[in-house]
């Protein structure tokens, strides 16, 4: 079989979109690994590329953001390609429906609604997708979602509709409370078995409260958190490579020779 040629390079949007969707057709109608694909064997390749995206992102490294935007624009248009072979829906179809949600959404920018700040905006977005047949504004939360995203997703929808506190030291103080009873299913005598349910209940309350409260002060915990991740394990490998430096494991050190290095990883950049 002759080689097919070769799409050329394009200089607008347009175009380079259309290089992409005649390269897909290509590979899906000759290539024996995109001829085998199916949604659900892509979806956790998508979700893996969506994660690459996000370490990108916090890296702040631009080059790997735009290759995973590639990556995942290219699993995009596999699933649409995927679905007009079953006549479900179109590439056409897709991007004319997210056009019209986003006119439909924006009746402050496409029609003579009025908004004072991005508050407005939200609480529109939620009312008009009750309109549109949601029969609660929770129901745009994935089922799916990890649980700390999902806190916070929940939370900002309620918010949009107007359910959530006034100040910030309200909700500092719920913080308090349930770091309180959190800690109060431990304060009990030796002799006395922990209910652990209870006492697990109580953690997830203190994690929805904190969840809230980081809302408040416009950080997201899912950063501050993956952040926090990321800074402990740089740390923990320096440990590692000062430990092997000195031919020693981990396991052979106490923790004030580990507590040594751990503090100079500190002052690591």
């Amino acid at each position: 079989m002759s080689a097919n040629p070769i799409p050329p390079s394009a200089d607008t949007p347009a175009k380079s979109f259309e290089r992409l969707l005649t390269i897909m057709n290509t590979l899906r109608e000759q290539c024996p690994w995109d001829k085998k694909q199916t949604m659900e064997t892509l979806r956790h390749l998508t979700i893996e590329e969506t994660y690459e995206l996000s370490d990108a992102i916090l890296e702040g490294d631009m080059n790997e953001i735009r290759k995973e935007l590639g990556d995942i624009m290219l699993h995009l248009v596999f699933y649409t390609r995927i679905a007009s072979e079953t006549n479900d829906f179109s590439i056409t179809d897709v991007l004319n429906g997210i056009c019209d949600k986003l006119i439909h959404r924006h009746p402050h920018i496409y029609s003579d609604v009025h908004v004072n700040d991005e508050t407005d905006v939200k609480r529109n977005w939620e009312q008009l997708k009750l309109k549109e047949g949601n029969k609660s504004v929770l129901e745009g939360v994935p089922a799916s979602l990890p649980a700390l995203i999902k806190a916070s997703r929940i939370q900002e929808k309620a918010r949009g509709v107007g359910f959530d506190w006034e100040e910030k030291a309200q909700v500092w103080d719920k913080v308090e409370e349930e770091l309180r009873e959190f800690r109060d299913e431990f304060n009990t005598d030796d002799n006395v078995a922990i209910d652990k349910e209870k006492a697990e209940g109580e953690f997830g309350d203190l994690m929805f409260s904190l969840i809230n409260y980081a809302r408040f002060i416009d950080i997201n915990p899912e950063d501050a958190l993956e952040k926090t991740n990321k800074k402990f394990i740089k740390r923990f490998q320096y440990l590692e490579s000062k430990a092997k430096e000195l031919g020693k494991s981990l396991k052979d050190m106490t923790l004030s020779e580990m507590d040594i290095f751990w503090n100079e990883a500190k002052t690591q950049k």
